[in-house]
């Protein structure tokens, strides 16, 4: 795959390390000529550009038109989303990634035809939820289309989904529970399973229905 990366800071420079080891085509475009320097001594001439990736003439000139995805990291979210706006509505791109700095970010991206959207805050979170015992859904992903969430989370003693069955639960239609780790087991449930108190659950939702998933499935 030819993968082009905007913004040369150190999430630029360690992804595109990573998919370079990976085997992909990746060039780097960075437009701080110190910096990009020190890249090209790191990953090689043949793998930085040293220019405005906010510049259409900067895509035309590193083949934009053949990317199979453009990954924007930079630390603006407004360059990232010009980014991804060119490759996608100018240049074709089949593929736009964007990394987002302000979570309240997202939806615009989202209504603009940004494919994914990828939050710092949001993952720092997740990895938090994930260690302290809170009792939370983690949000592991965010669907553009529809709004539609992936969430996980682990089924609290006495909640209401605590011994019943799911189709007992009276579970949003927008709402559905995927899969189900118990112990050394993961399986796909039904509406016949008994859920159990540690049970952890993958599911999908909208966010309006994540409260009443939550309520049910944590007691919270």
């Amino acid at each position: 795959m030819y993968l082009i990366i905007v913004g040369g800071g150190k999430v630029g420079y360690y992804l595109s390390k990573s998919l370079l080891n990976e085997g992909h085509e990746v060039l780097l475009i960075e437009k701080n000529p110190r910096r990009a320097a020190f890249l090209i001594d790191e990953l090689g001439a043949d793998h930085v550009w040293v220019g405005d990736g906010c510049d259409s003439s900067t895509f035309a000139q590193v083949g934009m038109n053949r990317a199979d995805a453009v990954i924007a990291v930079t630390g603006d979210d407004e360059d990232n989303l010009v980014v991804c706006l060119l490759a996608k509505r100018k240049f074709n791109v089949p593929r736009t990634i964007a990394r987002i700095n302000n979570p309240r970010n997202a939806e615009i991206f989202a209504r603009l035809g940004i494919d994914v959207t990828v939050s710092t805050t949001e993952i720092i979170q997740a990895q938090i939820e994930r260690a302290l015992p809170l009792r939370s859904l983690v949000h592991l992903l965010a669907l553009r289309r529809g709004g539609i969430q992936l969430v996980e989370g682990k089924v609290a003693p006495g909640a209401p989904a605590d011994g019943r069955a799911l189709r007992e639960l009276g579970i949003p239609a927008d709402a559905l529970v995927v899969m189900v780790v118990r112990g050394d087991q993961t399986f796909i449930p039904s509406g016949e399973t008994i859920l159990r108190a540690e049970d952890e659950i993958l599911a999908i939702t909208t966010p309006q229905s994540e409260p009443v998933l939550r309520r049910l499935l944590l007691g919270t």
